[in-house]
């Protein structure tokens, strides 16, 4: 394989056991900022989560003391960063880790190990539930930087903690921390640094001893009952009810001898 390649695909780790998909950024020495190949490997190894049927949570984290800074300038100054991955010949916004997240079925953990900017912040967000080291942080600092959160902001956080509080966060570029994360409602848990993936590999276990498919298709229910109306999504979650009826009857009844 050729060299670069396989330094690429280095910068994004996968690992399954028990259930679990452990994906990891693995450019520590530039505090995982995301350049365009790791952008293209982060969704692919998404998408390889979701799909396997022996995975059942997916925990997001990053190697050292960043999760993510956001993405790689260095690489744009360069020419080779995520607008030339990302020209409007090669771009599919379908493809790209905020939509598979948003569209995943297997429920995602981020495990925050460290300070998440920008791009990170927003990836951050696009997970279902957020464990957060003492240390970590969440930076909004997109109109900061010239921009305006490009990869899902304005569409997570008004929803996540209301109109008020997201125009507060993204017109100011605050830098939150682990603990305003919990108060603000962006964090689930604040642990100390050294259990970090201990505890969100507990809670990983925890939503993978349930049943996969009914855990699927809550999240499935959950993300249409954004943009529904309550009749609408209650004759939706019939319709999710159905086949798992159908397989909780078959797996009781009785297997007869052949």
């Amino acid at each position: 394989m050729d060299q670069a390649v396989q330094t690429e695909l280095n910068e994004v780790l996968y690992d399954v056991t028990d259930h679990v998909a452990l994906i990891t950024l693995n450019a520590p020495e530039r505090m995982n900022t995301i350049s365009g190949p790791m952008l293209n490997e982060l969704a692919r190894r998404l998408t390889e989560a979701n799909e396997d049927p022996d995975v059942r949570c997916v925990i997001l984290t990053g190697q050292g003391r960043a999760f993510c800074a956001g993405l790689d300038l260095r690489q744009e100054r360069g020419g080779n960063g995520l607008s030339a991955a990302s020209s409007p010949t090669t771009l599919n916004l379908r493809n790209t880790p905020p939509t598979v997240l948003q569209a995943m079925d297997k429920p995602t953990i981020c495990a925050v190990n460290g300070g998440a900017a920008g791009y990170g912040m927003d990836t951050a967000l696009g997970c279902d539930i957020r464990i957060m080291a003492e240390s970590a942080k969440l930076a909004a600092a997109f109109v900061k930087r010239g921009v305006v959160p490009e990869s899902g902001g304005t569409w997570l956080l008004p929803r996540m903690i209301g109109w008020a509080k997201a125009s507060e966060l993204i017109f100011t570029g605050r830098t939150l921390s682990a603990r305003e994360c919990l108060d603000w409602g962006l964090a689930n848990q604040v642990v100390p640094d050294g259990e970090l993936m201990e505890r969100a590999r507990a809670m990983a276990r925890e939503i993978a001893a349930n049943a996969p498919l009914a855990v699927q298709a809550s999240k499935r229910m959950m993300r249409m009952g954004l943009n529904e109306t309550f009749p609408d999504h209650v004759h939706h979650v019939y319709l999710q009810l159905l086949p798992l009826f159908k397989i909780r009857r078959t797996l009781s009844e009785p297997q007869k001898c052949r």
